[in-house]
């Protein structure tokens, strides 16, 4: 899971919507802030896509705790990236995750569940 921490990131800085989609199991769900949930892998490479043509880049994820159990693992983290700030100036904003991983068949760990939410700006 640490290892994916890396190339989901890697993936996203380098403006790869489908690589980032790539790490989500199909039945996947991300539950993004101030927005409807979205469903499925399709759906959150386009969501991902949208963010990264948006102007967000600079992605850093921190795990801080991470715990398995027979099929199923949580990891709770935190994350820092830069965001379109409300003049042509991008803003650093800092927030933390949880992800529930899932195990597929093919024995890898997938993201099965993804919320997130900003800190308070300082």
């Amino acid at each position: 899971m640490e290892a994916a921490l890396v190339t989901f990131t890697k993936a996203f800085n380098t403006k790869d919507a489908a690589a980032v989609a790539a790490h989500y199991a199909e039945d996947a769900a991300i539950l993004p802030p101030d927005s409807p949930r979205v469903d499925g892998r399709d759906k959150i490479q386009q969501f991902w896509q949208g963010a990264i043509d948006g102007g967000v880049s600079d992605l850093a994820l921190e795990a801080v705790e991470i715990s398995e159990s027979g099929d199923f693992a949580f990891e709770v983290g935190k994350f820092s990236l830069k965001a379109p700030g409300k003049d042509a100036n991008s803003v650093d904003q800092a927030g933390k995750y949880i992800v529930i991983w899932k195990k597929g068949a093919d024995g890898a760990w997938h993201l099965y569940r993804d919320i997130w939410n900003a800190d308070p700006a300082k």
